[in-house]
């Protein structure tokens, strides 16, 4: 069987419930499975075959959705574009894995004419075209469906190849971890092209057979209006969106009695930012993963979202999460180490990239190159990235830790900690601090917090003030970009 199976028993079972709600108008399952039947047709009138790539370029669209599960059902991949890239690098993308066709929404086709070498655009109403079928089947379990591409840190594009049977194990994670079942409702802000927005309530949802409302991108207002009118049971939301709807007038006041939980992750969430919150009375459980688990890994339920509020929760029903040191030797309880992830939900491997592949999937086991612990009752606690820990020194820093501490003034809005090069100690602790409307401060004031409260080798050697942080499309801090501008001398000392 492959992933389009799930439409299709939908559409028998309840034909006319709503799948999806995008833009005032509704797709029912039975329409659903029509759609991506269409789909599939059309994509191999195309050529579109088993183990071909499929691209899409646009915001936030059924149409991708469709073509998700009709790739599923051809044996294809869907390769969704960040349509935040520019041109230049969407043509890395497109070079590394050349699609058979790739999709545009109308509004981006200006964008998808200036990409150098790639195939010529087709419209998405191309999709819809094709009556004669059906549509042959070429996918399995087995077949890669999903080529996601995700640079981290570097800059260079790595395509994270997922199969239809990581998708159908994400889905079951995520039912356990929502309590999700038909009756739901759940609202999609964030982009498709990552599986944040994809695959931790999404495709879950469709799964479950329950009700998507999609919109084309996050907008705070629009998206207090879907939770109010709407009555949205469940929603994704990561730390970036959370804060604009904290800061919207709206938030204080809003009709929030619909929603069971929030679902938040993408970084490393504070304790005390979950139960600010919290304090509208809706329940934030936290998601650990990355797009090379699909990407649940580990999560928290309601019943504990407070009692362990900080905590990236415990091991995904069909997953399994350990820590080790160095020597590769699991670490008791307490004791920080590399996070590695192995289940039926992780990827494969990175697309013509073996060797890489072979450094991060070893033995089965998905190398995160996250750093964290569990505690004594098997809850994790993320530290941070690998390749965010901060040497000074000889001694290792982590980010997260100084953060807290700035975080935890009234004053502070947002705050990100980085290494910069430093002759004496090979790196120095460097701060970036978004203050609050209508709050000031001094530097000296900042470093002020960090008096008695943690090591002095960890206080930062300078804190600059800045109206923003440079963040992804998934709110995540883009430190790389960070750290090019915080370089420059510091002062000496200690």
């Amino acid at each position: 069987m492959d992933l389009s199976h799930w439409i299709e028993r939908h559409a028998q079972a309840a034909p006319d419930a709503v799948a999806i709600r995008f833009e005032a108008s509704d797709v029912t399952y039975a329409n659903l499975a029509r759609r991506v039947e269409r789909a599939a047709v059309a994509l191999a009138g195309l050529g579109a075959r088993r183990g071909d790539s499929v691209a899409f370029l646009g915001l936030n669209n059924p149409a991708m959705l469709v073509l998700l599960f009709a790739c599923a059902r051809l044996g294809a991949m869907l390769v969704p574009l960040n349509w935040r890239l520019a041109p230049r690098e969407h043509a890395r993308v497109l070079a590394d894995c050349p699609p058979r066709v790739l999709f545009v929404e109308p509004a981006f086709a200006a964008h998808a004419r200036a990409i150098d070498g790639a195939i010529p655009a087709t419209e998405l109403s191309m999709l819809d075209c094709a009556t004669s079928g059906p549509a042959p089947r070429g996918g399995d379990e087995s077949s890669p469906v999903l080529l996601c591409y995700t640079s981290g840190s570097t800059g260079a594009p790595k395509g994270v190849l997922l199969t239809q049977r990581a998708i159908l194990w994400n889905a079951v994670n995520s039912a356990h971890m929502h309590d999700l079942t038909s009756a739901d409702r759940v609202l999609t802000t964030l982009p498709l092209f990552h599986v944040g927005g994809l695959n931790i309530q999404t495709t879950p949802a469709l799964h479950a057979g329950a009700r998507v409302t999609l919109h084309a991108k996050f907008d705070p207002d629009a998206t207090l209006d879907a939770i109010e009118r709407e009555r949205i049971t469940l929603t994704v939301l990561v730390p970036a969106q959370l804060s604009a709807l904290m800061a919207s007038p709206r938030w204080r006041d809003a009709d929030l009695s619909s929603l069971r939980a929030i679902s938040t992750g993408s970084t490393i969430v504070s304790e005390a930012f979950v139960r600010k919150v919290s304090e509208r009375g809706v329940p934030v459980i936290q998601v650990y993963g990355s797009t090379e688990t699909c990407p649940i890994a580990t999560y928290g339920r309601a019943a504990d979202a407070l009692r362990k509020a900080g905590s990236a929760g415990t091991p995904a029903l069909h997953c399994e999460v350990k820590v080790v040191g160095e020597d590769g030797a699991e670490l008791p309880p307490g004791r920080d180490g590399e996070i590695l992830v192995r289940g039926p939900n992780v990827a494969t491997g990175y697309w013509n990239a073996p060797d890489e592949s072979a450094q991060v999937f070893v033995d089965g086991w998905f190398r995160s190159g996250d750093i964290g612990h569990f505690d004594e009752e098997g809850y994790l606690y993320v530290v941070a990235r690998a390749k965010d820990m901060i040497i000074s020194g000889g001694e290792n820093i982590y980010p997260a830790e100084v953060e807290s501490v700035l975080l935890e003034s009234p004053a502070v809005a947002d705050a990100c900690v980085v290494g910069r090069p430093d002759e004496r100690w090979g790196e120095a602790v460097v701060a970036a601090v978004v203050l609050r409307p209508g709050s000031f401060m001094t530097e000296g004031e900042a470093l002020a917090l960090f008096q008695g409260r943690i090591a002095r080798y960890k206080h930062p050697r300078e804190v600059r003030f800045v109206d923003a942080l440079p963040r992804s499309a998934l709110g995540k801090i883009q430190k790389q970009v960070l750290r090019e501008s915080m370089r420059g001398a510091g002062r000496e000392g200690r």
